[in-house]
């Protein structure tokens, strides 16, 4: 069975690994417009990734960990707005401490290391780096300018699909998406945080364009809310 990555709008995307695990990143759903899914429609999460505490981002994270369980990680600040709405610590990674940029951690076989990103928030902005149970490595950069160890990240991990914001104002444009996506060496790339808000980049022809001129090796993936792709 492969892992299936479904985009659900914005910068929101569920996984559904080989083993059968939920995991969901940056679940912004019933504010979204481009949202695929309701809230009402999610019915299961073993894992959920904040990559900063935003509201297109923290979204409905906190009623779904309520309603399905699950196991929440963020920055110890994001992870402080999960429980003052009502999340436990049981709920939380490392015991409801969250995790910092640097540091691996593991929730039933899936290691999720946190990266930096440059942006901005109440917490420090972050991505991560989630290694499956079958070895393949997914990268959620999270909301980011380009930053030069992003080759690094390449280096260490073999990211066999990474996930890279183009809409530019609030994060990387796409002619820095598309160094961005060269510089990780990942196989495939998915482009989000694009077309929700009118001040958006509103598709991803010029990404699309730009992934093959900058990083040719790349296979770039554009999908449409609710469209998924295998791994």
């Amino acid at each position: 069975m492969a892992n299936k990555i479904k985009f659900l709008g914005h910068a929101a995307f569920s996984i559904v690994t080989s083993n059968g695990k939920t995991i969901y990143i940056d679940p912004f759903l019933s504010q979204n417009p481009t949202a695929a899914i309701t809230l009402d429609q999610v019915d299961a999460c073993d894992i959920m990734l904040i990559t900063h505490d935003h509201a297109d981002h923290l979204g409905d994270a906190p009623d779904i960990i309520k309603k399905c369980g699950g196991t929440a990680v963020g920055m110890p600040e994001t992870v402080a707005k999960l429980k003052e709405a009502g999340v436990a610590d049981d709920n939380i990674i490392n015991f409801g401490y969250g995790m910092n940029t640097g540091g691996t951690s593991e929730v039933d076989g899936v290691f999720i290391t946190m990266t930096q990103a440059f942006h901005s928030g109440t917490s420090n902005p972050n991505g991560y780096v989630v290694k499956l149970e079958d070895g393949k490595t997914i990268y959620h950069a999270g909301d980011t300018g380009i930053f030069s160890s992003m080759e690094i990240l390449g280096d260490i991990y073999g990211i066999d699909l990474a996930m890279l914001p183009i809409g530019s104002v609030f994060t990387m444009d796409p002619l820095q998406a598309a160094v961005a996506a060269k510089m990780l060496k990942c196989k495939k790339v998915i482009p989000m945080h694009y077309k929700t808000f009118p001040f958006l980049v509103p598709d991803p022809s010029s990404f699309v364009q730009l992934a093959q001129e900058k990083a040719p090796g790349v296979e770039v993936v554009p999908l449409n809310p609710g469209e998924e792709c295998e791994l």
